[in-house]
């Protein structure tokens, strides 16, 4: 299935906004809290979790959005705010399906593939690039 234009656009109009919004909450975060502690990161992540599960389930109870206001609002907003509302999204869903096996199994690979991924990352540019002090 191929996404409308508009809907593309939407994405990409509300991942900018969010992806801003974020920025500047950890910035703000950073200079209230320090920096030596990822507080801003935190907070950014609990509360765009807190707005996906206020919001969807609105969407699914109250709330009839359009396909692009959903996009917009849901995939580029949120989704640029913090990825990781996206995945308790994923998570939601598969709990609201009783899917509780697969929802675990999600959780866990998902935590652990992208600890793993981003260590093998740091290792292949320090196997490939010179250390230079």
């Amino acid at each position: 299935m191929l996404a409308s234009p508009v809907s593309l656009l939407a994405v990409a109009v509300g991942g900018a906004a969010g992806s801003v919004a974020r920025y500047l909450l950890i910035l703000a975060v950073g200079q209230w809290l320090g920096t030596r502690f990822p507080f801003g990161t935190l907070i950014v992540n609990a509360s765009g979790c807190l707005a996906m599960g206020v919001l969807s389930e609105l969407a699914a109870l109250a709330w009839s959005p359009s396909p692009e206001t959903r996009a917009l609002v849901l995939v580029g907003v949120l989704g640029g705010f913090t990825t990781f509302s996206s995945f308790t999204l994923d998570i939601g869903v598969l709990v609201g399906r009783n899917e509780l096996g697969a929802a675990m199994g999600y959780l866990l690979a998902s935590v652990a593939l992208s600890i793993l991924g981003f260590f093998a990352g740091l290792w292949a540019v320090r196997s490939l690039v010179p250390v230079s002090l």
